[in-house]
């Protein structure tokens, strides 16, 4: 079972997570912070740290920057910083395409893979919100279609560019003089819609060939873009067993598709559990979560993934949308707002309050350990999942709980090894060093 530990908001999965009992608010930005959480992931057996990124401040509503903690360090200074902190556990760094460069993450990515002796993971993500584009010289962000196609070619050129040295190349010969063999060099020379870029990278290829590529993105182009390129993705985990396992399926296919092995795709869906000693006191910490919460910040949630204000719209009485007009933002959390809404028996008392409620409370898993250990061995041993992203719903208390309370029964049931068996995250992920396109 394959474990990766998420940090998106750094206080925990919630927009006020930061709030929570145990929290750390006045750390976010100290190095100290983050070895914590990574040596606490290491020691319990986590196969990678998951460090997602966003270059933007939720400012779009006044209460993002009221109530949300919006400071995150930038990944790659972070993640070198904790080589040195950790030994075995993989360090995945998330990179826009929309917004970077391909020759730049290629030798980010590459140096991190060479500073962590082979632990690097890069997860792929197309940026969704305006507030990045505006960031970079755009009004509003490029559509949905747009962004995929950019992504798709940016792996194909971070790809090339890190084979632009064959593993035999550079071989520095202090008597004669020579450095590195020509022969042994490739120059990319790609020119594509979106980049032209003619390489080498200026470093090695990387102790892995390839770094491994996360990718998160559940729509329609996001699975076709998984398909082809994608080593592990990133999915919703609140579907039920056999929802989640058709999921799972649908991404094998695709690789199969595309001539890949399919057990070369690792499907990891997203777990924020909640423990409590009891189901009842598990129950009472989410609830705990929701009155943290303030209802015009749970409201402006919604207006942000919807892409209306509903300000104005009153908490309690019923809600409509029309959603034939699309997202052009996270279409995974837009459709399931629009599942949500179509699944109701009663529409005709659905609240705004209830909707926004419902889509808090389907992120978490609240239960004992023992239950939270039973439904990841269930998910895990029926095909549903190749392991999990967990995001926990409070930072670094949620980890911690986790660590002493339900890694012992994965470990117990055979689910988990007690320790990272190797030293690169492709061997800890069961995936093979891919050649070099020159071999």
């Amino acid at each position: 079972m394959i474990l990766t530990a998420m940090l998106f908001y750094p206080g925990g999965e919630h927009l006020t997570s930061w709030r929570l009992p145990g929290g750390r608010p006045d750390d976010y930005l100290t190095h100290g912070y983050y070895e914590d959480f990574a040596r606490t992931a290491e020691r319990g057996g986590f196969t990678a740290l998951f460090y997602a990124d966003e270059l933007y401040v939720w400012d779009r509503f006044p209460s993002g920057v009221e109530h949300v903690a919006n400071v995150r360090p930038e990944p790659f200074g972070l993640l070198g910083a904790l080589t040195r902190s950790t030994e075995r556990i993989g360090l995945v760094a998330t990179v826009s395409t929309t917004w970077n460069q391909p020759f730049h993450t290629a030798r980010q990515v590459g140096s991190l893979d060479f500073l962590s002796s082979g632990r690097a993971g890069w997860n792929l993500v197309t940026s969704a919100s305006d507030e990045e584009a505006r960031n970079f010289g755009l009004d509003v962000n490029l559509d949905h279609a747009a962004r995929y196609r950019r992504a798709g070619e940016y792996v194909e050129v971070v790809q090339g560019l890190w084979d632009s040295w064959d593993d035999d190349a550079i071989r520095p010969d202090v008597t004669s003089g020579r450095y590195a063999d020509p022969a042994g060099m490739h120059v990319l020379d790609h020119e594509g819609e979106f980049f032209r870029v003619r390489g080498p990278l200026n470093l090695p290829r990387p102790p892995q060939g390839h770094p491994v590529l996360f990718q998160a993105g559940s729509s329609e182009d996001g699975r076709r873009l998984a398909g082809k390129h994608a080593e592990a993705v990133f999915v919703p985990g609140s579907a039920p067993l056999e929802g989640a396992r058709k999921l799972a399926d649908d991404y094998k296919r695709r690789a199969a598709d595309n001539g890949r092995d399919p057990a070369h795709l690792k499907v990891l869906p997203a777990l924020s559990p909640v423990l409590g000693e009891t189901p009842e006191r598990a129950l009472e910490r989410v609830d705990e979560i929701e009155a943290l919460t303030p209802d015009r910040l749970s409201l402006d949630w919604l207006s942000h993934h919807l892409g209306v204000d509903l300000s104005g719209h009153p908490l309690d009485d019923r809600f409509e949308f029309d959603f034939s007009g699309g997202s052009n933002q996270v279409q995974t959390v837009f459709e399931g707002i629009r599942k949500l809404m179509e699944r109701q028996s009663d529409p005709e008392r659905f609240t705004v309050r209830d909707l926004y409620r419902t889509m808090l409370r389907r992120r978490f898993l609240p239960g004992t350990p023992e239950q939270v250990a039973d439904w990841m061995v269930e998910r895990f041993e029926n095909g549903a999942a190749d392991g999990f992203t967990l995001a926990f719903s409070s930072v670094p208390a949620g980890l911690e709980e986790f660590v002493e309370q339900v890694v012992p029964l994965l470990v117990r049931r055979g689910a988990l090894p007690p320790e990272l068996p190797a030293a690169t995250l492709r061997e800890n992920m069961g995936l093979p060093v891919p050649p070099s396109r020159y071999a």
